[in-house]
């Protein structure tokens, strides 16, 4: 158990780490508590310290799960001395360990069942600013076929990159999407500067095995608790792009992510370019299921055509740095049936910067 308790406590740690890396000081500070003072003993403690699976940021992820269900509470007013301390409403540079720590630990005594049961859900972050990444390469798909594009994702959570080409995006010294949109990312801009397009978007739908409504509001505060509260301008991102989501009633479907694939690539019919993406999903899935979402996009692609042509685009860790890499599988490739791939570049997990790269079509 000792062995249990000290590894737990090290994925807490390094949660804060990566916490602090994503400018989040004060989630940083609130992991970096946990790891420290979290008594086992409790019941909450015992539940964290017993988890039957794996804690580790790359899976199970308690360390979010515990941040969300305090943040939950802050948010939603079911404790209000942690609720005082937890930014907007209070200024963490001047708040100390000590005190912010009796209020952590306070909540989860007062509030132990509902922190615990807040424990099963996994982390759905569903971070809008990852469009950035999107909104480029459906140009580069709309220029490569000139077709309209039916957009499928998976681990969709509430769909708000499903609106991603509704948004306004500068992308250095361009600007991709309406010039009017109710919403418009603005990240740091490197690389090379994309290459716009006339995009139409046929659809747009995804799967999640928990997808939330973000017509209920009760669903939409689970949404914001997984937001990191210091993170004032992202918040605010969000809360725009749930607006968003609520005016196009989005919501994606609830479904194992494979089958759903499945289902879509057997429903593609030619007219249209199926855009098949996942932002930072794909690895969380069982390694069978990859395997064998892998398969159908290979036999699917392999009987592609130009006029109904696939597209695959993964925003995924693939443990180098900086950021996640993005790439793009097109089917039918120039030569063969194995698709052509591009690399797009690297994204910040965050969307806060890009370093893109336009894709090189050697036909068209």
């Amino acid at each position: 158990m000792a062995a249990r308790e000290a590894e737990i406590r090290e994925i807490f740690r390094l949660q804060g780490d990566y916490c602090a890396q994503l400018d989040s000081p004060f989630t940083s500070r609130v992991c970096r508590l946990l790891s420290g003072r979290l008594d086992p003993s409790g019941a909450v403690g015992s539940a964290v310290f017993g988890w039957p699976g794996d804690a580790a940021t790359a899976a199970d992820n308690v360390p979010l799960r515990l941040c969300g269900a305090l943040n939950h509470l802050a948010l939603t007013g079911g404790d209000g001395e942690l609720a005082a301390l937890y930014p907007p409403r209070s200024d963490p540079a001047g708040l100390d360990d000590d005190t912010l720590w009796r209020a952590v630990d306070g909540a989860m005594a007062r509030h132990g069942p509902a922190v615990i049961a807040f424990l099963a859900h996994a982390p759905q972050t569903n971070e809008v600013r990852r469009s950035v990444a999107l909104i480029p390469a459906y140009h580069a798909i709309a220029a490569r076929f000139g077709l309209p594009l039916s957009i499928r994702e998976l681990g969709a959570s509430a769909g708000l990159n499903l609106n991603a080409w509704q948004y306004g995006l500068e992308a250095g010294g361009v600007h991709l999407g309406p010039h009017d949109a109710m919403l418009t990312l603005k990240p740091e801009w490197r690389g090379e500067e994309p290459l716009p397009a006339s995009v139409t978007v046929a659809s747009a739908t995804g799967c999640d095995l928990s997808p939330i409504d973000l017509s209920r509001e009760g669903e939409a505060q689970r949404l914001l608790c997984y937001i990191w509260p210091d993170q004032l301008q992202r918040v605010a991102l969000i809360r725009a792009a749930i607006e968003i989501a609520r005016q196009t009633g989005t919501v994606p479907e609830r479904a194992d992510a494979i089958d759903w694939l499945e289902r879509q690539l057997a429903a593609h019919r030619p007219g249209e370019a199926l855009v098949i993406q996942h932002t930072v999903a794909w690895q969380y899935f069982p390694a069978e299921a990859k395997a064998r979402g892998e398969k159908l996009l290979a036999d699917h692609g392999a009987r592609a055509s130009r006029a109904a042509p696939i597209a695959r685009l993964s925003m995924e860790n693939d443990g180098g740095e900086p950021g996640a890499c993005l790439h793009l599988t097109l089917w039918p490739g120039d030569v063969g049936s194995d698709g052509e791939r591009h690399d797009l570049g690297r994204v910040d997990f965050h969307g806060r910067w890009i370093d893109w790269r336009n894709p090189r079509f050697s036909a068209t």
